[in-house]
């Protein structure tokens, strides 16, 4: 019998498939609601679900939920599956989709995903396995809402505070994987959940290799110890080879996320709006297109992406004005005896920190001073940007198919835990998100959501700099791998390799 044990496990063992993957920071809570960034994004997406998505086409689809109907304007009912469990072994209910709704909206909880839900007057539970939610008008984003994934109630229904609990480090979910190893600056695993109820993934195991520096993770990649690896256009062009490409097969399409340099709107340098106009016309967004990215991204002239109903194509970039850059500059007071001078920072291990170089470069010529503070992802995200001590950060922000202005531009949005960390306030722009948030119409949304586009632009909050390509390697002996919409990892569970 002993002999049968050790051949079947060996069996089993050698069977195995194990995806390499890499992570560039460490990732602060794997809990969906918490999760802010995309460290903790990425795992996240993993183990947990929630009741629809998008599918390739950036189409809905059903998750957790069986169907939907809505029964008028406002009221929306989900019909929930009934076959699922969650990984320790629990049922799936609506339950489960009540509590995380409340814990979303509680005042003790700071999660920007919570704009989303301000819209619903209350979400009821009909049975075991239907919800009810009821708007307070109708919303242009009432599914939308619902792809936020889902808490388990029955292990945080008595948890005293979300946001310290152990569960963000060691967390219970409904999805593909489970987390397996994790510890802070070391490779994260997950493995396969052989009960996760679409199928179990034909992958068994997925490997986060921990590598901070970008140069490390390009060197893994071209050694072949990853499956799945973004590129930039300098690698693309110039750094690999041959072998490489008889190795990978290459995807390259427009990314959902744009790069801009953003201003702390509560420094009284940065209240004048002569100074952001200045600084933008300081800028050469053709220049650091070229340079970073040899011709793979676009100039981004605003806050929401060409493609999608709210882009105003009418606003276009500026371009550098060096010349009136200092006669506004002069306006503002600054001169060559009194020169603009500003910290600018951003985080280590991404293409950002040479931008924040060629940017200085630019500035420099209208006789701005640019200093820079390159940090950690972590530390830069806990110590600079969410307590807002910072003058300048130079950022990026990944924006979904559907735009939703709210929590980025409303000024409600500047408070703890919110994404309007500059402190952006445009009463006119207040106006339209709170008019556009109940059009249903498509039509009569994008046309007020390119006036919010002209607004925000006008304003220079933000310097919007490029749209770059999303460029991704993935190893030829995985197979079904196909380009999608929302990346070519939307079909990860019927991977093979």
């Amino acid at each position: 019998m002993r002999q049968i044990i050790i051949f079947l496990t060996f069996i089993v063992f050698s069977n195995a498939s194990t995806l390499h993957l890499s992570i560039g920071a460490n990732p602060s809570r794997i809990n969906p609601i918490l999760s802010t960034d995309s460290s903790s994004s990425e795992i996240t997406q993993w183990i947990f679900n929630s009741l629809i998505t998008y599918d390739k086409n950036g189409k809905i689809k059903m998750m957790l939920a069986r169907s939907y109907e809505f029964k008028n304007d406002t009221t929306l009912i989900f019909h929930i599956r009934d076959d699922i469990s969650w990984s320790d072994g629990k049922p799936f209910t609506a339950k489960d989709v009540l509590f995380t709704y409340k814990t979303i909206i509680s005042p003790k909880i700071f999660t920007p995903y919570s704009s989303s839900f301000k819209h619903i007057k209350k979400v009821v539970m009909i049975d075991k396995y239907t919800i009810k939610v009821i708007y307070k008008y109708p919303y242009f984003k009432a599914l939308e809402t619902w792809m936020m994934e889902i808490l388990p109630y029955h292990l945080l229904k008595n948890e005293k505070n979300m946001m310290t609990s152990k569960f963000n480090q060691a967390p219970i979910g409904t999805g593909p994987y489970l987390l397996g190893n994790f510890s802070i600056s070391s490779d994260i695993t997950l493995r396969a959940n052989p009960n996760y109820f679409i199928h179990k993934p034909y992958i068994d195991e997925i490997v986060y290799h921990y590598l901070p520096d970008s140069s490390a993770n390009f060197l893994m990649l071209k050694s072949g110890l990853l499956d799945v690896g973004s590129l930039t256009p300098l690698q693309l062009e110039r750094q690999i080879d041959n072998d490489f490409k008889k190795r990978y097969n290459i995807y390259e399409s427009p990314s959902h996320s744009y790069s801009y340099m953003g201003f702390n709107l509560k420094k009284k340098k940065f209240k004048n709006p002569l100074v952001r106009k200045a600084l933008s016309l300081a800028i050469n967004r053709q220049e650091l297109a070229r340079v970073m990215f040899f011709g793979h991204a676009k100039i981004c002239t605003g806050p929401f992406l060409p493609g999608t109903g709210a882009f105003n194509p009418n606003i276009k970039a500026p371009k550098q004005d060096i010349q009136k850059a200092e006669e506004l500059l002069k306006k503002a007071g600054y001169d060559k005896s009194h020169p603009l001078t500003f910290e600018l920072s951003t985080n280590t291990g991404s293409t950002r920190t040479y931008m924040a170089q060629i940017l200085q470069s630019q500035l420099k010529k209208a006789g701005v001073i640019v200093k820079l503070r390159i940090m950690e992802w972590q530390a830069f995200l806990n110590t600079v940007v969410m307590p807002k001590r910072f003058e300048a950060v130079l950022l990026a922000w990944s924006v979904g198919l559907k735009p939703d202005a709210y929590s980025i531009w409303d000024s409600k949005s500047y408070k703890k835990g919110g994404f309007n960390f500059i402190g952006y306030k445009n009463v006119e722009v207040d106006r339209l998100i709170k008019k556009a948030e109940r059009t249903v119409n498509n039509k009569k949304f994008n046309k007020i959501y390119k006036k919010i586009f002209k607004l925000i632009t006008d304003d220079n909050p933000y310097l919007f700099l490029v749209i770059p390509n999303s460029i991704v390697a993935v190893n030829k002996k995985i197979y079904p791998v196909t380009p999608s919409i929302i990346g070519v990892m939307h079909n990860e569970i019927d991977w093979k390799k």
